[in-house]
């Protein structure tokens, strides 16, 4: 697989969130840059807005102000299905959880993507498990792998759709410090493929793979 060269560039985000009388401002005009070959760790506490970012970025929430670009296509402010198609063609998205259809064995599960991305089976399952050595698992379901064999098969599958960019969420937040450093190896490969990497972790491990550090504190990136 041999991704577009695209990175994603933020411009001044800003997201609200409203409960009754409460306001909370979860971005306040965080801007960034992640290009191809870059793994951009995004660093802070709970509530410092990760997840708020990477949701941005990807498209499945919408900023209150500011603009996302994947390369140099817009995908804020515009409309659901053409941040959907976006999104399918360009950004691979790896989160802690769920990044496979449990009712689905792993090869099926590359093949949906695959299907849903290009209309057909581009590469072989077998082949793109091979990378992250499950091929053994290819028939398994979800629920028979272990922690370390789902965190890699969801790479596998976020990578499916050949992106030019992979947002991962907290991809190691509930490995063994042995298994966390292999997805890590993995993501740093990636980066090294071409990709552009934004990782959102609390890990203590990523600062040693990372291109560069972010660090949010109230929606503010502080360095």
């Amino acid at each position: 697989m041999s991704p577009a060269q695209a990175g994603v560039r933020a411009e001044s985000l800003y997201r609200f969130f409203r409960a009754g009388d409460e306001e909370t401002l979860a971005l306040r005009g965080v801007s960034l840059t992640v290009e191809p070959k870059e793994l951009v760790a995004v660093v802070g506490p709970s509530g410092s807005g990760k997840s708020t970012l990477l949701a941005c970025l990807a498209g499945t929430d919408e900023p209150d102000g500011g603009t996302v670009f994947i390369g140099d296509e817009r995908i804020t402010h515009r409309p659901e299905p053409v941040r959907t198609r976006i999104r399918a063609r360009r950004i691979g998205v790896l989160a802690q959880r769920g990044n496979l259809f449990e009712h689905l064995s792993v090869a099926a599960n590359l093949a949906l993507v695959q299907r849903l991305v290009f209309g057909a089976v581009r590469d072989n399952p077998t082949d793109l498990l091979a990378l992250v050595g499950l091929t053994r698992v290819a028939g398994s379901y979800p629920g028979e792998l272990s922690g370390g064999e789902l965190a890699r098969a969801g790479l596998v599958v976020a990578l499916a759709n050949n992106p030019a960019v992979l947002l991962a969420d907290e991809p190691t937040g509930e490995l063994d410090s042995i298994t966390e450093g292999q997805v890590l190896d993995l993501l740093a490969m990636v980066a090294d493929s071409g990709v552009a990497v934004l990782v959102a972790s609390h890990s203590t491990q990523l600062a040693g793979y990372a291109t560069r550090l972010v660090r949010l504190e109230d929606g503010t990136v502080v360095t």
